[in-house]
């Protein structure tokens, strides 16, 4: 059945705080997507439709958004970013959900049928300028002996952040009783998606799969809110590769 994308006047971002299913075990570095070449959003999503519900309806949506899009992105590539971001009706997992659990698998292999479309979103994403600034991430649920202070740390998937505290407050993504974990990240290579997302409201800082992290401290708050601060470092060996390795 067809279904219609989530209205922006009604959304409440749950990629801010899928941090509880992050995997911490190391993982295989992210290659082989970049072989591919760059097509359309809709021939990139062709090895999909077994995976995604009404997948065509979603990047007719996208397409349509970004006839001139910004930052000297393609509208194919604008059109990604967008279709990463638009949420599906309850019952139905959205893109970004299916897209990030995969890339948390150790077996790569089940990455394969998403190459065109990394290939198409990473490009994109490349483009955009590096933001260097503190982002924040919530979960509901106290993470701190998952992430204990001088601990290194990679996030396989990509990873939803917003540049305001309060955007979680105001979205009441926080709730009453503040007994979950917020993030404060120091982001080097942060991506700015505001331009490009379904949900421009939210002031999203998209970081890329395979960032490497350090934690820097903890502070566990009288109202039961965790904070933990971790700093984007340089990972010990290339994690992800760059989509333009492979001459297209």
């Amino acid at each position: 059945m067809s279904t219609v994308p989530v209205s922006p006047a009604e959304h409440i971002n749950a990629r801010f705080f899928d941090a509880n299913e992050e995997r911490l075990n190391s993982l295989t570095p992210l290659r082989g997507y970049a072989d591919q070449r760059l097509v359309s959003l809709k021939d990139a999503v062709k090895t999909l439709g077994d995976q995604l519900d009404d997948i065509n309806s979603r990047v007719w949506t996208a397409t349509n958004r970004c006839t001139e899009p910004a930052d000297k992105l393609s509208p194919n590539e604008s059109a990604a970013i967008i279709l990463y971001t638009i949420e599906w009706d309850p019952g139905h997992p959205s893109l970004y959900s299916v897209l990030n659990k995969t890339l948390r698998l150790e077996d790569r292999n089940n990455l394969k049928p998403w190459f065109p479309y990394l290939k198409l979103l990473l490009t994109a994403l490349f483009k955009l300028p590096s933001t260097r600034c503190i982002v924040w991430r919530y979960v509901s649920v106290d993470l701190c002996s998952r992430y204990k202070q001088g601990d290194s740390f990679t996030w396989w998937a990509f990873s939803s952040c917003t540049t305001s505290i309060s955007v979680l407050e105001s979205l009441n993504y926080l709730g009453t009783s503040n007994t979950g974990t917020v993030f404060a990240i120091e982001c080097l290579n942060g991506k700015n998606i505001k331009r490009h997302s379904y949900f421009a409201q939210e002031d999203e800082i998209l970081l890329l799969p395979c960032a490497h992290f350090k934690v820097v401290d903890q502070l566990n708050r009288k109202d039961g809110l965790r904070i933990i601060h971790v700093r984007e470092v340089q990972p010990p060996i290339m994690l992800l590769e760059p989509p333009d390795s492979i001459p297209r």
